[in-house]
């Protein structure tokens, strides 16, 4: 694979979904191949069991451990994964919303002994880059919100169709959930030897940072990554 495949991923409300459009945005508009990928693809045949787990239809969240709702999101990324390696061959830049970082985050989440977080982590990266065979990223940008804060601006999001008209899904109305993925995703960095990740603050000294402020960071951060641009 000779394209750049870069991840961003982030705590709940932290603006990952929009961070993922502007970089691609930027990046088309000079005149790169970039393709668009955004996870879980709702909708789509491969996303079914990840929709109905959200909308708690396999009951609650305590429910179900993090190896078993894992797998149906590692199947939709699988299904993904010939269209993301069919880019990369051809020497595209691949932008993601979340990826196999938001399981370790969200799964682990669930974890609370550290044996027990590390074995699930080698489990999971083991299973989707190991046995599924999907391809790794490049880079992984967490962006960081506080648990309590993104719980809050959660709440001013649309209402969701494959939620059936709800705003939260089964994570995000538990805010217990979001702060031990909270502790998870940001123990990752020390964890996780697969990915490279990236932390970017978005709160400074308490106040939530602009979406542009976001950006910048953003771009600071993988700018690197690419050959300069020819377009003027």
């Amino acid at each position: 694979m000779s394209g750049t495949f870069i991840v961003i991923d982030g705590t709940d409300g932290s603006g990952k979904g929009t961070q993922t459009t502007r970089l691609f945005d930027r990046l088309k508009s000079e005149g790169r191949d970039v393709l668009l990928v955004d996870f879980p693809r709702y909708g789509k045949p491969s996303a079914y069991f990840v929709e109905r787990y959200l909308r708690g239809e396999y009951g609650e969240l305590k429910n179900i451990d993090a190896y078993r709702a894992s797998t149906f999101y590692a199947l939709d990324r699988f299904d993904a994964s010939f269209e993301i390696r069919a880019a990369l061959d051809r020497g595209a830049i691949v932008i993601s919303n979340r990826y196999v970082s938001a399981n370790k985050g969200h799964q682990m989440g669930k974890i609370k002994d550290p044996e027990e977080r590390k074995k699930f982590l080698d489990w999971l990266n083991g299973f989707e880059y190991g046995i599924l065979g999907i391809p790794k990223p490049d880079l992984t940008i967490l962006l960081h919100v506080p648990a309590d804060i993104g719980f809050d601006l959660i709440a001013k999001k649309d209402e969701r169709a494959y939620l059936n008209g709800k705003v939260r899904d089964i994570h995000e109305g538990d805010r217990e959930h979001l702060r031990a993925a909270e502790d998870a995703y940001l123990s990752l960095a020390a964890l996780d030897t697969v990915e490279n990740w990236k932390l970017l603050q978005c709160v400074q000294d308490g106040r939530l940072l602009s979406i542009e402020e976001v950006q910048e960071r953003v771009w600071d951060t993988v700018s690197h990554l690419f050959t300069p641009s020819s377009t003027p």
